[in-house]
């Protein structure tokens, strides 16, 4: 299949499979018939080098593709110089464990306070990226993509066009599509086919189609306020949104290559294999 699906972090299923450790995690997934992992790093990327080298090496061996979600702590635009020390530690940090695993991106929100001029913030928030990436590239991390993720909330640095902004700033920095999150700071407004189209016709407009070679989804279904995301639900919600079912048929339809990572709340793994299963029967009847 062109997209690969899995969690992100573990469902407490896993641990009441029986498993604890993270190395057991691979098999567990290739055993759900899963593809896809995203290691939780968003409160603190802890995490060995030993252990890290051995979890990409049973991911290899079980056809798992891995990813490092980073510290929400991360405050690209600031320009406190302490909490931009501290953001430059969490970022080079994460990228370091994920060159470790064979991850191929780390995963981070630009962070909060956008401010009064979002435009001041974002350039601010670009240029320290660019320094960024120069340094990850210098030290040895030039494998691992950087992936600002479309944000939650209104008053975060982040929306759609911002992400799709930072990503030119510099090579080797891709879009991460939260579809929740855009579900909720739009009100609600991803519904529709061409809701989902509208935003893949922006993102090759501005980064090109080769984007989409291997583009990179969350999704889980969100309620929200007017402020924007609340809280994840899962798909046994019926009343929240997104349905996964227009995206499928558009990543169908399109022949996009993905990998997504679904951040369903205690049902992430399980709500995969559901998204799973939608995109397969969309595959099936084109």
């Amino acid at each position: 299949m062109k997209v690969k699906f899995g969690p992100a972090g573990n469902s407490p299923s896993f641990y009441a499979s029986g498993f604890k450790k993270m190395g057991e995690v691979p098999g567990w997934l290739k055993n759900l018939k899963l593809q896809a992992y995203e290691y939780q790093g968003g409160r603190g990327v802890r995490i060995s080098e030993e252990n890290a080298r051995r979890l990409g090496e049973l991911a290899r061996e079980n056809e798992i593709t891995l990813s490092i979600h980073a510290p929400y702590y991360i405050t690209l635009g600031t320009a406190d110089a302490r909490l931009r020390e501290n953001t430059r530690r969490y970022i080079l940090d994460a990228m370091r464990a994920a060159h470790w695993m064979g991850a191929r991106l780390i995963v981070f929100h630009p962070g909060t306070g956008a401010g009064i001029d979002r435009a001041v913030t974002l350039q601010r928030a670009g240029t320290f990226l660019k320094a960024l990436r120069e340094e990850a590239d210098e030290i040895g991390l030039a494998d691992v993509l950087l992936a600002p993720e479309t944000a939650g909330k209104r008053a975060q640095l982040g929306n759609l066009d911002e992400i799709l902004a930072l990503c030119t700033f510099a090579p080797r920095i891709v879009p991460v599509l939260d579809f929740g999150h855009l579900h909720a700071v739009t009100g609600g407004g991803m519904v529709r086919q061409s809701d989902f189209a509208r935003v893949l016709d922006l993102v090759t407009l501005r980064l090109g189609k080769q984007i989409f070679d291997n583009l990179h989804i969350h999704f889980s279904p969100v309620k929200f306020t007017p402020a924007g995301e609340k809280k994840h639900g899962t798909t046994l919600d019926k009343e929240l949104g997104p349905d996964f079912q227009p995206l499928a048929e558009i990543l169908v339809a399109r022949n996009i290559k993905a990998v997504v990572i679904c951040e369903s709340g205690g049902r992430q793994a399980e709500d995969a294999l559901v998204y799973q299963e939608i995109y397969r029967h969309a595959l099936s009847s084109i």
